[in-house]
């Protein structure tokens, strides 16, 4: 089996590395891949947004099967492409991805099947939104309605942070198209987290717990970025939370998409809030998570393969994945400038070093290569990945690692999986 992996960061770096340890797997093709991923599969130079260009690739290869990691190339319809192809591909459908691309669409998707979620209100206009949060009161919560790289929600405290994170989203277009619309939305105290969840489209099959870091700085300071780390097990998520996950979230969104006739076959990954009336769904992921994915699949002792064919043959109920009792941790490396303009071209000292160490994977994200060197290409640089027997052990690998790696610019949170 030929197997292409669509995206070029850590998450697909962690997709390709479970998927190539797969018997049926020949052969893992990446792209456009990063500098980390050519031990065991090939990089190809194609955007992960360029569908058509995928697609003939795909053809030309005879490609088994593709799994798409990033956000974008779903929301632009690349499973439906591929399948109107005859292509087998894990993802949901353009339609189904709209519970990730569109928040407005989520929001009244988890209001009609009672899903429970902050309150909000969807505005067209930037004085509509300025009504709407002085309505909340601060903090409240500021999303663009669409794709914005994990970027795209402010939490303001005052009137004064409110507009600018308005006018800059719907006026200055920030993200594009992505900010025309914005979702204010009822700021909630508790601890935030994750689950993820393969969906066939009648079953689901949840995935061991995740946390992840979202904020720049230590001590969840700073500017919302994509992800600076990740630990598994969850040490905040308890059996109770679990069972109430799956019965006011997971069960209601299956009798959701049943209802309105939305085909979703894929990952489910839904960000949510542990409050004190319990969990609350803070907006759906219709892919896996960065960096969750780089702390979940080393604990993932069955065959990825496997699982994804199930979840695309709607045959969910008849596998049952098997998971290491160990802990991970993942902490990632940044670039200086991040998440706004981040410096590239920095040499990366300490990889090989790194690579020999015991219970330690480093994910490359934002990488390439230059003159037989690797060098910085992004924000997120390095995923470095450690498990151990507990969190503890894990965070302490994972943080030993990190300390080998340098590059002009490195910058990683502190306090990873420190609770």
């Amino acid at each position: 089996m030929k197997v292409l992996v669509v995206g070029g960061g850590g998450r697909e770096h962690a997709l390709a590395w479970k998927l190539q340890q797969s018997e049926s797997v020949t052969g893992v093709y990446v792209a456009p891949g990063n500098a980390g991923i050519k031990e065991f599969a090939t990089a190809v130079a194609i955007p992960a947004d360029d569908i058509s260009q995928l697609k003939q690739f795909a053809v030309d290869r005879a490609i088994d099967l593709t799994v798409v990691g990033p956000d974008n190339p779903l929301a632009n319809g690349i499973v439906d492409e591929f399948q109107q192809a005859g292509l087998k591909i894990f993802g949901p459908t353009k339609a189904a991805a709209r519970l990730e691309s569109s928040k407005s669409f989520a929001k009244e998707f988890m209001a009609r099947y009672g899903i429970a979620s902050p309150g909000f209100a969807v505005c067209d206009s930037a004085n509509e939104a300025i009504r709407a949060v002085e309505s909340f009161g601060f903090p409240t919560v500021i999303k663009a309605d669409g794709l914005a790289l994990g970027k795209g929600v402010v939490i303001a405290h005052n009137l004064q942070e409110a507009e600018q994170a308005i006018r800059r989203m719907m006026e200055e277009r920030l993200f594009g198209e992505a900010g025309s619309r914005v979702v204010v939305e009822e700021y909630l105290q508790g601890t935030e987290c994750s689950v993820h969840a393969l969906v066939d489209g009648q079953n689901y099959c949840l995935f061991p717990t995740a946390q992840d870091h979202k904020a720049l700085y230590d001590g969840n300071h700073g500017p919302n970025t994509g992800g600076m780390g990740a630990f598994s097990p969850s040490q905040t998520l308890s059996a109770r939370d679990l069972a109430l996950i799956e019965r006011d979230i997971l069960q209601p969104f299956l009798r959701g998409i049943q209802a309105e006739g939305i085909t979703y076959q894929g990952l489910l990954f839904p960000g949510l809030m542990l409050t004190k009336r319990g969990p609350v769904v803070l907006e759906f992921n219709a892919r896996f998570g960065d960096p969750e994915t780089q702390a979940l699949l080393p604990r993932l002792s069955s065959d990825l393969v496997e699982l994804l064919e199930a979840t695309m043959a709607g045959r969910l109920r008849e596998v049952t994945p098997h998971w290491s009792s160990a802990a991970s941790v993942c902490v990632v490396l940044a670039s200086r400038g991040y998440p706004d303009r981040a410096e590239t071209g920095k040499p990366i000292v300490g990889l090989p070093e790194v690579a020999a160490l015991k219970d330690v994977l480093v994910f490359h994200a934002g990488t390439r290569e230059q003159e037989s060197r690797v060098v910085t290409a992004g924000g997120r640089v390095l995923g470095i990945t450690a498990v151990g027997d507990s969190v503890l052990s894990a965070r302490r690998k994972a943080y030993d690692a990190a300390g080998m790696i340098e590059f002009d610019g490195c910058y990683f949170r502190r306090d990873i999986g420190e609770r």
